[in-house]
């Protein structure tokens, strides 16, 4: 590999790492990236072009409003975020004018609430690159993801003249949450794929490792439940009061205790409760936020369907009022044996890849199966793959990091899979 792809891969993910930006909120992180892409000659889509909005889940407008003004702040053009219509996420596409086949790539761009380590032997404080911003950080590498993204597109544009068909790299926004994949599968964008891949550096592999055909991705649903009572003061008028912390408590209680499903693995979480404002005034308000996730389709809609009795239920138990707000589902996924077998080429020619594993138990869930499954309806092709990597900490840790030699793995694999499908012969 060129060392320029090896520097351009360090700097790039060095400099994302400093302006991690969540969910439906990375306008720097996107204009960033187009800059690049029309760098290189690709056709950059934006805004409504890449997302449709009816299916956008989970988006918190007052962090949007905020994440405008800063990127604002920081200087990235206004003519540009107008183009964006207020929506993250690109896609940049490489069209060689030969015909062959189309292929979308997809990379992760979103970080996480999470405040980074300060402690000094966690090296991009010992580098100087860590989060700029408290209280965010990419915690998931993907910032690894899209510096991978970006550099396969430079490759591409080098390399133009010995490929053929249509490259599309797609830059995805919000994958924390399972909520970004479905609206550009939605825009129709990678409708006309032949071949759909993508991947996740770290997770269960180290470095030298890469797993070829991951199971186990759990569908999963997420929920934001709000239970809307009546304030009384407690020692006047307790009668007048309706208890919402309590019917979310009941509620919280009642879902860790759902019958787990007997034809395969079922989950549920209660990850966040907020409710009350004084301790003598009966609540008013509580709100919970739910994870709930099944093997198959079938499991977790069972999961869902509990979920929702129980809700309901504690609703009318307390007498008080109810919102429930879908977040965002994610399906499960499957490797079609043919890209397996191709991705099975591909690692070995890549010298610093040790371990070949076929198949390891992937254990959560992962939004671009809703990618890969749209790709599979329309008749095309898909595959996840997982690029190795050390890293101390699990991931969504505030130590988490992983050793930046595995950029240069995810960017050899990636060059090889158009290699072996895009090359002319």
């Amino acid at each position: 590999m060129e060392q320029s792809y090896h520097e351009q891969l360090i700097e790039q993910r060095r400099h994302l790492h400093q302006y991690p930006e969540v969910g439906w909120t990375e306008f720097e992180t996107t204009w960033f990236i187009t800059q690049r892409l029309q760098k290189w000659g690709c056709k950059v889509y934006l805004g409504h072009q890449v997302i449709d909005k009816d299916s956008i889940r989970g988006r918190n407008e007052n962090w949007v409003k905020e994440a405008i003004d800063r990127a604002k702040a920081h200087q990235v053009p206004e003519d540009f975020l107008l183009k964006t219509d207020e929506l993250t996420g690109c896609v940049g596409v490489l069209d060689t004018g030969r015909e062959g086949p189309v292929i979308a790539l997809r990379f992760d761009i979103d970080a996480l609430p999470v405040q980074e380590t300060d402690a000094p032997e966690h090296f991009p404080n010992q580098m100087g690159f860590r989060s700029k911003r408290d209280g965010f950080m990419h915690a998931c590498g993907h910032d690894c993801h899209t510096s991978i993204g970006l550099t396969v597109a430079r490759w591409v544009a080098d390399h133009q003249d010995q490929l053929r068909g249509k490259i599309k790299i797609v830059f995805q926004p919000a994958e924390e949450g399972s909520r970004g994949a479905r609206t550009i599968a939605a825009s129709g964008l990678v409708d006309d794929a032949d071949y759909f891949f993508a991947s996740h550096i770290g997770m269960q592999a180290k470095y030298g490792e890469v797993i070829l055909d991951p199971y186990g991705f759990l569908c999963g649903s997420k929920f934001d439940v709000t239970f809307i009572g009546r304030s009384a003061h407690l020692g006047a008028d307790p009668h007048k009061g309706r208890n919402a912390l309590a019917a979310a408590c009941s509620a919280t209680l009642q879902l860790l205790g759902i019958a787990r499903h007997g034809e395969g693995m079922s989950r549920v979480n209660v990850g966040t409760m907020h409710a009350g404002r004084a301790r003598n005034a009966i609540p008013d308000c509580a709100s919970i936020e739910i994870d709930v996730r099944g093997e198959t389709m079938a499991i977790n809609d069972y999961m869902c369907e509990q979920a929702r009795n129980i809700f309901e239920g504690c609703a009318k138990s307390y007498s008080v009022g109810l919102k429930v707000v879908d977040q965002g589902t994610v399906c499960d996924l499957q490797n079609d044996h043919e890209l397996v077998e191709l991705l099975k080429r591909c690692a070995q020619k890549v010298q610093a890849i040790k371990t070949i594993r076929t198949r390891s138990d992937f254990g959560g869930s992962e939004d671009a199966a809703i990618l890969a499954r749209h790709v599979q309806s329309k008749g095309g092709k898909s595959a996840f793959f997982v690029v190795g990597a050390n890293h101390l900490a699990g991931h969504h840790q505030p130590e988490f990091d992983v050793n930046e030699e595995a950029l240069d793995v995810g960017f050899e694999m990636y060059t090889n899979i158009l290699k072996e499908i895009c090359l002319m012969s």
